[in-house]
Formats: structure tokens, sequence, C-alpha cells
């Protein structure tokens, strides 16, 4: 019989505790062993029974979850899934934790959260899921150092069929889908870049309003600007441009210059915005001109989209399963012979760089 998931809450919220008990425990391949008030309780029961993996708030009495967090992930890394208010001013917060080592965030509202909890079950439960299957220690590998710089359904549903990549034009694009322990890996790679390389467009999966703070995050970071997407925001060199949660991105080209659109549209593998919409959009406008990679993440989304841009004669990169925290999507991208090269995590910034 296969192990369940021993999964430990750590919340001082009396609601959060209890509905996300009764909702976790409802999935046979979950266990919850126990619920806390806060870190201290928590490591309190953690010397009796250590959990696969850790549920956690962010803000609580005595000691804070990032405290905590960077005291697990310091002396016993663990799957830790981040469950914080889906506010503005906690996003900052929030982006600290993920750098931390957390592997996802759950997000939820100030009212309405019963309700809000037990409808979100589905979610709750695959972060909780894919959480369990994280290689944690690769978090570690991939906390970048600071650097000091100066200011600076399937892709069918949101893409139009047929349109082939113009070929007028000779300026590179990047474009990079993440999801499970992305936010690390990007960190990486984007600060490994110089100022100049070729403009880049990226989905990370995560929850809306937490993309803003992520992108400010980074570009305080890197020698290159990152910010969030806006609509017809210009891809040039030197600038990566991180779809915005809940919002689909696709590049789209006038004349010899690229632009994103930034969109509504359905979930597409489950996801919005989903890694296949902007690579297929990426293999129609830029063709050859442009290099797709997938990096860590659960499930499939991305694979179908790389494939595209492979035909299309894009270079087309896969993260390897050794680098990885999750190694779903390159995994798939891999087995449908969408990647061209298979590397590790570290070499992926001279890629973008040096074609």
């Amino acid at each position: 019989m296969k192990k369940k998931i021993n999964v430990l809450i750590v919340d001082d919220s009396a609601v959060v505790r209890q509905v996300l008990t009764a909702m976790l425990e409802e999935d046979p391949a979950i266990h919850v062993m126990g619920a806390a008030t806060d870190p201290i309780f928590a490591m309190e029961r953690m010397r009796v029974q250590w959990p696969d993996v850790i549920v956690l708030d962010v803000e609580m009495p005595r000691m804070d979850g990032i405290s905590f967090l960077r005291k697990i992930m310091t002396e016993r890394p663990t799957p830790v899934v981040i469950c914080s208010t889906l506010t503005e001013a906690g996003a900052e917060t929030t982006m600290q934790a993920l750098s931390a080592g957390a592997v996802s965030i759950v997000t939820k509202p100030k009212i309405g959260l019963k309700r809000f909890l037990e409808d979100a079950a589905s979610d709750i439960v695959g972060a909780v899921k894919a959480a369990a299957q994280a290689n944690v220690k690769r978090m570690r590998l991939a906390a970048a150092p600071t650097l000091v710089v100066q200011p600076k359904l399937s892709a069918d549903a949101v893409l139009s069929a047929g349109g082939e990549a113009l070929a007028q034009t000779t300026e590179r694009i990047v474009a990079i889908g993440t999801s499970t322990g992305g936010t690390q890996a990007l960190e990486l790679v984007l600060t490994a870049l110089p100022r100049v390389c070729p403009g880049i467009v990226i989905v990370q999966h995560m929850p809306e309003k937490f993309t803003a703070a992520f992108a400010e995050r980074l570009n305080r970071l890197c020698r290159i600007e990152v910010r969030e997407a806006q609509h017809n925001d210009r891809v040039m060199p030197g600038r990566a441009l991180i779809a915005p949660g809940g919002k689909h991105l696709l590049l789209k080209r006038s004349g010899a210059q690229y632009f994103v659109d930034v969109m509504d549209g359905p979930l597409v593998n489950s996801h919005r915005p989903s890694v296949d919409v902007l690579f297929r959009s990426v293999a129609k406008v830029a063709g050859k001109n442009a290099v797709g990679i997938i990096m860590t993440g659960m499930g499939d989304d991305g694979a179908a989209g790389l494939l595209e841009m492979r035909n299309a004669k894009a270079r087309t990169i896969a993260q390897d399963e050794a680098t990885c925290v999750v190694f779903g999507m390159p995994k798939e991208a891999i087995k449908r012979g969408a990647a061209e090269k298979i590397l590790p995590l570290t070499a992926i910034s001279d890629v973008i760089v040096n074609g």
C-alpha cells in the first residue's frame, strides 16, 4: 500500500486549521498528522514525527512563518506550501518566503475564508501533492547570490490557428516557462545575465497579485530590467517581461519589433497564464529567431508549445532532472521530442546570452 503524505498545518486561524484539515483528509493519499497554532508548537510536534509537507501561514504570533521556514530549510529541508492572504501588501512577504525555499503559494482572502478554502479544495490538494514530489534540496542549489546593481483547454482556445513566423527580423527572443520551483530557478538564471541580452518573455505559474512583487524583487537583484508585463509592452534587449497572474501572455510583432498581448481567456492546461499559450505564440511570430526554455514544474503545460517552437526551427531547451525541483514539465517536453537540448539549470543563462 502506498504511503500517505503526512501533512502538518501551521496557522493561527482556527477556521483555516479546521477547514484545511477536513479538506485534505478527504483525499485518500493525504494524512493530516497535526495542526499547530504557531511555529513553536509546530516544532514540538515535529520532534515526535517529521512531516512530508508543511502548509504554513506567514503572519503568526511568537515566530513568523518566514523565520520558521528558513530554520527548516537550514536544518532539514522539507516541502513547504505557503498559505498566505491574497493582498498586495502581503505579496512581497510571500516572495521572501518563496525565495527562502517554499515550494508554492496557496492564497486565501481576508473575508469569506471558509467558503473560499472549500471552493479551492482541488487547488490546495494539488499544491500539497506537488510539494510532496518536490526535491527541496534543489531549492538550496537555486539560491542565487544577491547582486548590487544600478537602478534601471489547449492553446487553441486563446490563439488563432495558422500563420507562419515572419523572417524579416533577426532580433532574438527568449521564452521561458516554469512552475513549481520556478521562482528560485528564475532568480538564478536572470541574476546571471549581463545587461545586454535578448528580450525575454516568461510564464511562471503564480496567483494573481503576486507576480508584480516577484518581478519587482527580481528587478532589484538583476542587471537586466525585470517587470510584470503590461499590454503592448515592447520586448527588447535587456528586458524580461513576466506574465501577470490570472492573464495569458502572448508574443506579437509589428514590423521588426516584438510586443506582448496581456489578455483574459480560458484556463489552458488548468493554468492562466499558460506556458503553452506563450510558446505557441512565439513559434508563430518569432520562429527560428526564438529560444524556448522549459524549466522545473508540475504537469505538462508547455510541452506541446515547446514542440511547436522546435518545429518552427526555434532552439529548444529543457532543464535536466538533476537540477529540477519537480521534473514534470521538462520530462513531458523531452518525452514528446520537444527539447533540442537538456541542460542543468546553471547552463541556461549562457544559452540565453550566446544562443
